[in-house]
Protein backbone atom coordinates (compact mmCIF):
# COMPACT_ATOMS: atom_id res chain seq x y z
CA UNK A 1 0.00 0.00 0.00
CA UNK A 2 1.60 3.06 -0.74
CA UNK A 3 1.95 6.18 1.28
CA UNK A 4 -0.72 8.25 0.20
CA UNK A 5 -3.01 5.41 0.26
CA UNK A 6 -2.45 5.02 4.06
CA UNK A 7 -2.27 8.85 4.60
CA UNK A 8 -5.90 9.03 3.01
CA UNK A 9 -6.86 6.09 4.87
CA UNK A 10 -5.68 7.21 7.96
CA UNK A 11 -7.44 10.54 8.06
CA UNK A 12 -11.39 9.46 7.09
CA UNK A 13 -10.66 7.17 10.19
CA UNK A 14 -9.31 10.31 12.50
CA UNK A 15 -12.14 12.66 10.57
CA UNK A 16 -14.81 12.16 13.00
CA UNK A 17 -12.55 11.89 16.39
CA UNK A 18 -11.03 15.14 15.83
CA UNK A 19 -14.38 16.46 14.71
CA UNK A 20 -15.79 15.14 18.13
CA UNK A 21 -12.90 17.01 20.39
CA UNK A 22 -13.71 20.11 18.89
CA UNK A 23 -17.13 19.87 19.28
CA UNK A 24 -16.87 18.73 22.66
CA UNK A 25 -14.52 21.23 23.57
CA UNK A 26 -16.13 24.64 21.73
CA UNK A 27 -19.41 23.06 21.03
CA UNK A 28 -19.84 24.96 18.01
CA UNK A 29 -20.34 21.99 15.10
CA UNK A 30 -20.52 24.06 12.24
CA UNK A 31 -17.23 25.94 12.89
CA UNK A 32 -15.66 22.72 14.33
CA UNK A 33 -16.36 20.76 11.19
CA UNK A 34 -14.62 23.93 9.25
CA UNK A 35 -11.69 23.61 11.15
CA UNK A 36 -11.72 20.07 10.82
CA UNK A 37 -11.74 19.97 6.73
CA UNK A 38 -8.84 22.45 6.90
CA UNK A 39 -6.85 20.42 8.87
CA UNK A 40 -7.31 17.37 6.71
CA UNK A 41 -6.68 19.22 3.93
CA UNK A 42 -3.46 20.45 5.20
CA UNK A 43 -2.68 16.88 6.28
CA UNK A 44 -3.04 15.69 2.50
CA UNK A 45 -0.62 18.34 1.20
CA UNK A 46 2.07 17.88 3.93
CA UNK A 47 1.88 13.83 5.23
CA UNK A 48 3.03 12.59 1.59
CA UNK A 49 5.77 14.80 1.37
CA UNK A 50 7.14 14.82 5.15
CA UNK A 51 5.86 11.45 6.40
CA UNK A 52 2.95 10.81 8.88
CA UNK A 53 3.59 12.30 12.15
CA UNK A 54 4.03 10.11 15.53
CA UNK A 55 0.40 11.07 16.40
CA UNK A 56 -1.05 12.01 14.01
CA UNK A 57 -4.46 12.23 16.13
CA UNK A 58 -2.83 14.78 18.14
CA UNK A 59 -1.19 17.10 15.77
CA UNK A 60 -5.11 16.85 13.60
CA UNK A 61 -6.62 18.15 16.64
CA UNK A 62 -3.58 20.60 17.14
CA UNK A 63 -3.92 22.01 13.61
CA UNK A 64 -7.79 21.99 13.96
CA UNK A 65 -7.87 24.08 17.12
CA UNK A 66 -5.62 26.56 15.85
CA UNK A 67 -7.51 26.93 12.64
CA UNK A 68 -10.44 27.29 15.09
CA UNK A 69 -9.11 29.55 17.32
CA UNK A 70 -7.97 31.90 14.06
CA UNK A 71 -11.61 31.81 13.37
CA UNK A 72 -12.58 32.98 16.53
CA UNK A 73 -10.22 35.98 16.53
CA UNK A 74 -10.78 37.32 13.31
CA UNK A 75 -14.65 36.93 14.08
CA UNK A 76 -13.96 38.80 17.23
CA UNK A 77 -11.82 41.73 15.59
CA UNK A 78 -14.42 42.24 12.75
CA UNK A 79 -17.60 41.81 15.36
CA UNK A 80 -16.40 42.50 18.76
CA UNK A 81 -19.35 42.00 20.54
CA UNK A 82 -21.94 41.72 17.81
CA UNK A 83 -20.89 37.70 18.74
CA UNK A 84 -22.44 38.15 22.49
CA UNK A 85 -25.69 39.57 20.65
CA UNK A 86 -26.11 37.19 18.57
CA UNK A 87 -26.19 34.31 20.69
CA UNK A 88 -28.75 35.98 22.34
CA UNK A 89 -31.58 35.95 19.58
CA UNK A 90 -33.58 33.08 19.30
CA UNK A 91 -32.52 30.54 16.93
CA UNK A 92 -28.87 31.84 17.18
CA UNK A 93 -27.32 29.53 19.58
CA UNK A 94 -24.65 26.95 18.47
CA UNK A 95 -24.23 23.44 19.21
CA UNK A 96 -24.20 23.22 23.16
CA UNK A 97 -20.81 21.63 24.25
CA UNK A 98 -21.54 18.29 26.65
CA UNK A 99 -19.54 17.68 29.59
CA UNK A 100 -15.82 17.81 28.28
CA UNK A 101 -14.05 14.41 27.71
CA UNK A 102 -10.97 12.58 26.82
CA UNK A 103 -9.48 13.47 23.69
CA UNK A 104 -9.07 10.02 22.46
CA UNK A 105 -12.65 9.12 23.11
CA UNK A 106 -14.47 7.83 19.59
CA UNK A 107 -17.28 9.83 18.87
CA UNK A 108 -18.19 8.15 15.23
CA UNK A 109 -21.55 7.09 16.72
CA UNK A 110 -22.34 11.00 18.73
CA UNK A 111 -21.41 12.69 14.96
CA UNK A 112 -23.39 10.51 13.08
CA UNK A 113 -26.48 11.02 15.68
CA UNK A 114 -25.84 14.69 15.29
CA UNK A 115 -25.81 14.19 11.34
CA UNK A 116 -29.50 12.94 11.35
CA UNK A 117 -31.25 14.80 13.16
CA UNK A 118 -34.72 15.12 12.33
CA UNK A 119 -34.68 18.55 11.58
CA UNK A 120 -32.56 17.58 8.28
CA UNK A 121 -34.27 16.33 5.13
CA UNK A 122 -32.53 12.79 4.13
CA UNK A 123 -30.23 14.38 0.94
CA UNK A 124 -28.74 16.51 3.87
CA UNK A 125 -28.72 13.78 6.37
CA UNK A 126 -26.31 11.88 3.79
CA UNK A 127 -24.30 14.74 2.78
CA UNK A 128 -23.28 15.56 6.15
CA UNK A 129 -22.52 12.17 7.28
CA UNK A 130 -20.32 12.09 3.96
CA UNK A 131 -18.49 15.41 4.84
CA UNK A 132 -18.24 15.23 8.43
CA UNK A 133 -17.73 11.92 9.51
CA UNK A 134 -16.69 9.87 6.39
CA UNK A 135 -14.00 12.93 5.84
CA UNK A 136 -15.08 13.47 2.28
CA UNK A 137 -14.69 16.97 0.52
CA UNK A 138 -17.66 18.44 -0.72
CA UNK A 139 -16.69 17.69 -4.40
CA UNK A 140 -16.72 14.37 -3.70
CA UNK A 141 -20.16 14.23 -2.54
CA UNK A 142 -21.19 16.39 -5.49
CA UNK A 143 -19.32 14.07 -8.05
CA UNK A 144 -20.72 10.96 -6.21
CA UNK A 145 -24.59 12.11 -6.78
CA UNK A 146 -24.28 13.90 -9.75
CA UNK A 147 -24.65 17.49 -8.91
CA UNK A 148 -22.77 20.53 -9.07
CA UNK A 149 -19.95 21.18 -6.85
CA UNK A 150 -21.82 24.51 -5.84
CA UNK A 151 -25.34 23.05 -4.87
CA UNK A 152 -23.90 20.72 -2.57
CA UNK A 153 -21.78 22.59 -0.78
CA UNK A 154 -25.11 25.17 -0.14
CA UNK A 155 -26.65 21.81 1.19
CA UNK A 156 -24.12 21.46 3.32
CA UNK A 157 -23.96 24.78 5.01
CA UNK A 158 -27.80 24.64 5.32
CA UNK A 159 -27.48 21.32 7.04
CA UNK A 160 -24.98 23.02 9.65
CA UNK A 161 -27.52 26.07 9.89
CA UNK A 162 -30.56 23.92 10.62
CA UNK A 163 -28.33 21.81 12.94
CA UNK A 164 -27.21 25.40 14.97
CA UNK A 165 -31.26 26.65 14.39
CA UNK A 166 -32.01 23.46 16.21
CA UNK A 167 -30.47 24.26 19.36
CA UNK A 168 -28.45 19.97 18.96
CA UNK A 169 -26.36 19.38 21.79
CA UNK A 170 -22.94 16.60 21.56
CA UNK A 171 -24.59 13.89 23.12
CA UNK A 172 -26.09 10.71 22.42
CA UNK A 173 -30.01 10.91 22.43
CA UNK A 174 -31.50 9.04 25.28
CA UNK A 175 -34.83 6.82 25.43
CA UNK A 176 -37.18 6.56 22.66
CA UNK A 177 -35.41 9.53 20.62
CA UNK A 178 -31.99 7.15 20.55
CA UNK A 179 -33.88 4.58 19.02
CA UNK A 180 -35.58 6.46 16.25
CA UNK A 181 -32.60 8.20 15.51
CA UNK A 182 -30.83 5.51 15.33
CA UNK A 183 -33.29 3.82 12.54
CA UNK A 184 -32.63 7.45 10.64
CA UNK A 185 -28.24 6.60 11.01
CA UNK A 186 -28.97 2.76 9.70
CA UNK A 187 -31.34 4.24 6.84
CA UNK A 188 -28.63 6.88 5.87
CA UNK A 189 -25.76 4.42 5.48
CA UNK A 190 -27.50 2.02 3.69
CA UNK A 191 -28.85 4.70 1.03
CA UNK A 192 -24.66 5.53 0.67
CA UNK A 193 -24.29 1.89 0.47
CA UNK A 194 -26.87 1.26 -2.35
CA UNK A 195 -26.24 4.60 -4.31
CA UNK A 196 -21.97 2.75 -4.22
CA UNK A 197 -22.75 -0.31 -4.91
CA UNK A 198 -25.54 0.53 -8.32
CA UNK A 199 -25.53 4.20 -8.78
CA UNK A 200 -29.12 5.43 -10.12
CA UNK A 201 -27.83 7.41 -12.81
CA UNK A 202 -24.44 8.51 -14.52
CA UNK A 203 -21.84 6.17 -16.89
CA UNK A 204 -20.45 4.04 -14.13
CA UNK A 205 -22.66 0.92 -12.33
CA UNK A 206 -20.94 1.63 -9.07
CA UNK A 207 -19.27 3.98 -6.55
CA UNK A 208 -16.53 1.81 -4.54
CA UNK A 209 -15.27 4.55 -2.79
CA UNK A 210 -19.49 4.95 -1.44
CA UNK A 211 -20.11 1.55 -0.87
CA UNK A 212 -16.50 0.96 0.94
CA UNK A 213 -17.35 4.16 3.13
CA UNK A 214 -20.65 2.92 3.72
CA UNK A 215 -19.16 -0.60 5.08
CA UNK A 216 -16.60 1.18 7.42
CA UNK A 217 -18.95 3.58 8.58
CA UNK A 218 -21.29 0.94 9.39
CA UNK A 219 -17.95 -1.60 11.21
CA UNK A 220 -17.42 1.97 13.00
CA UNK A 221 -21.16 1.31 14.43
CA UNK A 222 -21.38 -2.53 14.91
CA UNK A 223 -18.07 -1.69 17.15
CA UNK A 224 -19.92 0.57 19.68
CA UNK A 225 -23.45 -1.20 19.46
CA UNK A 226 -22.00 -4.97 19.08
CA UNK A 227 -25.45 -6.76 20.60
CA UNK A 228 -27.97 -4.34 18.27
CA UNK A 229 -29.51 -6.70 15.67
CA UNK A 230 -30.12 -4.51 12.94
CA UNK A 231 -26.78 -2.91 13.09
CA UNK A 232 -25.06 -6.58 12.82
CA UNK A 233 -27.72 -7.18 10.24
CA UNK A 234 -26.98 -4.05 7.81
CA UNK A 235 -23.00 -4.61 8.46
CA UNK A 236 -23.62 -8.21 7.15
CA UNK A 237 -26.18 -7.44 4.45
CA UNK A 238 -23.39 -4.59 2.79
CA UNK A 239 -20.90 -7.45 3.50
CA UNK A 240 -22.69 -10.25 1.69
CA UNK A 241 -23.64 -7.18 -1.29
CA UNK A 242 -20.52 -6.09 -2.24
CA UNK A 243 -19.16 -9.97 -1.82
CA UNK A 244 -20.60 -10.48 -5.32
CA UNK A 245 -18.91 -7.19 -6.71
CA UNK A 246 -16.10 -7.83 -8.63
CA UNK A 247 -18.50 -10.55 -10.53
CA UNK A 248 -21.13 -7.83 -11.45
CA UNK A 249 -19.73 -6.95 -14.57
CA UNK A 250 -17.72 -7.92 -17.59
CA UNK A 251 -14.26 -7.04 -19.36
CA UNK A 252 -16.43 -4.42 -21.15
CA UNK A 253 -17.95 -3.02 -17.62
CA UNK A 254 -21.39 -4.82 -18.98
CA UNK A 255 -23.58 -5.81 -16.20
CA UNK A 256 -24.13 -9.50 -14.94
CA UNK A 257 -27.21 -10.13 -13.41
CA UNK A 258 -26.31 -12.67 -10.67
CA UNK A 259 -27.88 -15.63 -12.15
CA UNK A 260 -25.11 -15.66 -14.88
CA UNK A 261 -22.12 -14.17 -12.13
CA UNK A 262 -19.25 -16.36 -11.89
CA UNK A 263 -19.88 -17.22 -8.01
CA UNK A 264 -15.45 -18.16 -8.04
CA UNK A 265 -15.37 -14.35 -8.40
CA UNK A 266 -17.27 -13.99 -5.62
CA UNK A 267 -15.10 -12.51 -2.42
CA UNK A 268 -14.82 -15.27 0.07
CA UNK A 269 -13.98 -13.79 3.14
CA UNK A 270 -16.51 -11.11 3.17
CA UNK A 271 -19.33 -14.02 2.60
CA UNK A 272 -17.75 -15.90 5.49
CA UNK A 273 -17.84 -12.95 7.64
CA UNK A 274 -21.11 -11.81 6.35
CA UNK A 275 -22.84 -15.42 7.18
CA UNK A 276 -21.34 -15.85 10.42
CA UNK A 277 -22.63 -12.19 11.38
CA UNK A 278 -26.25 -12.77 10.90
CA UNK A 279 -26.41 -15.97 11.84
CA UNK A 280 -24.97 -14.79 15.26
CA UNK A 281 -27.68 -11.82 15.36
CA UNK A 282 -31.03 -13.91 13.95
CA UNK A 283 -31.50 -16.05 17.06
CA UNK A 284 -31.76 -12.62 18.96
CA UNK A 285 -34.44 -11.06 18.02
CA UNK A 286 -36.43 -8.79 17.43
CA UNK A 287 -35.85 -9.73 13.58
CA UNK A 288 -35.85 -6.38 11.48
CA UNK A 289 -35.89 -5.50 8.29
CA UNK A 290 -32.14 -5.65 7.68
CA UNK A 291 -31.53 -8.85 9.32
CA UNK A 292 -33.90 -10.01 6.95
CA UNK A 293 -32.65 -8.85 3.83
CA UNK A 294 -28.96 -10.25 5.12
CA UNK A 295 -30.57 -13.46 5.29
CA UNK A 296 -31.96 -14.12 2.17
CA UNK A 297 -28.51 -12.44 0.70
CA UNK A 298 -26.87 -15.43 2.62
CA UNK A 299 -29.25 -17.96 1.18
CA UNK A 300 -27.90 -16.62 -2.53
CA UNK A 301 -24.38 -16.82 -0.80
CA UNK A 302 -24.19 -20.34 0.38
CA UNK A 303 -25.67 -21.75 -3.34
CA UNK A 304 -22.61 -23.04 -5.10
CA UNK A 305 -24.75 -22.65 -8.20
CA UNK A 306 -27.16 -20.36 -9.17
CA UNK A 307 -29.62 -23.38 -9.45
CA UNK A 308 -28.79 -24.50 -6.28
CA UNK A 309 -30.60 -21.71 -4.80
CA UNK A 310 -32.96 -22.75 -2.14
CA UNK A 311 -35.92 -20.10 -3.62
CA UNK A 312 -38.71 -21.24 -1.31
CA UNK A 313 -36.23 -20.09 1.68
CA UNK A 314 -36.12 -17.02 -0.02
CA UNK A 315 -39.89 -16.69 -0.33
CA UNK A 316 -40.50 -17.19 2.90
CA UNK A 317 -37.97 -14.29 3.89
CA UNK A 318 -39.71 -12.28 1.82
CA UNK A 319 -43.10 -12.59 2.90
CA UNK A 320 -41.70 -11.57 6.28
CA UNK A 321 -39.63 -8.69 5.13
CA UNK A 322 -43.32 -7.40 3.09
CA UNK A 323 -44.30 -7.83 6.30
CA UNK A 324 -41.83 -5.90 8.39
CA UNK A 325 -41.47 -3.28 5.80
CA UNK A 326 -43.58 -3.26 3.12
CA UNK A 327 -42.19 -0.89 0.24
CA UNK A 328 -41.80 -1.01 -3.36
CA UNK A 329 -39.01 -2.92 -4.30
CA UNK A 330 -39.71 -5.23 -1.27
CA UNK A 331 -43.02 -6.28 -3.47
CA UNK A 332 -40.50 -6.09 -6.58
CA UNK A 333 -37.98 -8.93 -5.31
CA UNK A 334 -40.74 -11.00 -3.49
CA UNK A 335 -42.89 -11.16 -7.61
CA UNK A 336 -39.47 -12.61 -8.43
CA UNK A 337 -38.37 -15.11 -5.46
CA UNK A 338 -42.07 -15.90 -5.98
CA UNK A 339 -41.77 -16.53 -9.76
CA UNK A 340 -38.89 -18.79 -9.00
CA UNK A 341 -40.39 -21.14 -6.56
CA UNK A 342 -43.48 -21.35 -7.89
CA UNK A 343 -43.38 -20.22 -11.78
CA UNK A 344 -43.43 -17.11 -13.65
CA UNK A 345 -47.34 -17.01 -13.74
CA UNK A 346 -47.71 -16.51 -10.16
CA UNK A 347 -44.97 -13.77 -9.98
CA UNK A 348 -46.74 -11.77 -13.32
CA UNK A 349 -50.04 -12.39 -11.05
CA UNK A 350 -48.55 -10.59 -8.37
CA UNK A 351 -46.91 -8.15 -10.03
CA UNK A 352 -50.36 -6.86 -11.28
CA UNK A 353 -51.82 -5.69 -7.84
CA UNK A 354 -48.29 -3.64 -7.94
CA UNK A 355 -49.35 -1.37 -11.15
CA UNK A 356 -51.68 1.27 -9.42
CA UNK A 357 -48.87 1.65 -7.38
CA UNK A 358 -47.89 5.41 -7.53
CA UNK A 359 -44.23 4.79 -5.95
CA UNK A 360 -43.76 2.46 -8.55
CA UNK A 361 -44.95 5.02 -11.83
CA UNK A 362 -42.44 4.72 -14.28
CA UNK A 363 -39.89 3.48 -12.16
CA UNK A 364 -37.84 1.20 -14.59
CA UNK A 365 -37.20 -1.45 -12.52
CA UNK A 366 -40.77 -2.12 -12.76
CA UNK A 367 -40.44 -2.93 -16.74
CA UNK A 368 -37.58 -4.45 -16.39
CA UNK A 369 -38.36 -7.13 -13.61
CA UNK A 370 -41.47 -7.22 -15.98
CA UNK A 371 -39.44 -8.31 -19.04
CA UNK A 372 -37.89 -10.81 -17.23
CA UNK A 373 -40.47 -12.69 -15.65
CA UNK A 374 -42.17 -12.40 -19.36
CA UNK A 375 -39.01 -13.87 -20.78
CA UNK A 376 -39.47 -16.56 -18.58
CA UNK A 377 -43.06 -17.61 -19.54
CA UNK A 378 -42.26 -17.51 -22.75
CA UNK A 379 -43.56 -14.70 -23.93
CA UNK A 380 -40.96 -13.45 -25.94
CA UNK A 381 -42.42 -10.04 -27.72
CA UNK A 382 -43.79 -8.98 -24.65
CA UNK A 383 -40.95 -9.26 -22.45
CA UNK A 384 -39.05 -7.40 -25.57
CA UNK A 385 -41.06 -4.24 -25.13
CA UNK A 386 -40.87 -4.05 -21.39
CA UNK A 387 -36.98 -4.79 -21.77
CA UNK A 388 -37.15 -1.45 -24.14
CA UNK A 389 -39.19 0.56 -21.84
CA UNK A 390 -37.12 -0.03 -19.00
CA UNK A 391 -33.93 0.66 -20.70
CA UNK A 392 -36.11 4.70 -22.05
CA UNK A 393 -36.48 5.02 -18.13
CA UNK A 394 -33.21 4.15 -16.36
CA UNK A 395 -30.85 6.99 -15.90
CA UNK A 396 -27.95 4.75 -15.79
CA UNK A 397 -26.36 3.99 -18.52
CA UNK A 398 -24.89 0.49 -17.69
CA UNK A 399 -28.30 -0.50 -16.89
CA UNK A 400 -29.87 0.84 -20.20
CA UNK A 401 -27.04 -1.24 -22.25
CA UNK A 402 -28.29 -4.47 -20.19
CA UNK A 403 -31.70 -3.56 -20.82
CA UNK A 404 -31.16 -3.17 -24.26
CA UNK A 405 -28.86 -6.79 -25.11
CA UNK A 406 -31.59 -8.33 -23.18
CA UNK A 407 -33.94 -6.65 -25.70
CA UNK A 408 -32.09 -7.75 -28.54
CA UNK A 409 -31.62 -11.14 -27.40
CA UNK A 410 -34.94 -11.74 -28.19
CA UNK A 411 -35.54 -10.99 -31.73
Amino acid sequence: MSGDVRAEDLLRELAPRVLGVLVRRHGDFAAAEDAVQEALLAAAQQWPAEGVPGNPHGWLVTVAARRMADQVRSEQARRRREVADALARPGGEPVAPAADAPAERDDTLTLLFLCCHPALSGASQVALTLRAVGGLTTAQIAHAFLVPEATMAQRVSRAKQRIKAAGATFRMPAGAERGERLGAVLHVLYLIFNEGYTATAGPDLRREDLSAEAIRLARAVHALLPGDGEVTGLLALMLLTDARRAARTGPGGELIPLAEQDRSRWDRAALTEGVALISAALPHGPVGPYQLQAAIAAVHAEAEREQDTDWAQILGLYELLAEVAPNPMVSLNHAVAVAMAKGPGAGLELLETLEADERLARHHRLDAVRAHLLEMAGDWEAARESYRTAARRTASIPERRYLESRADRLR
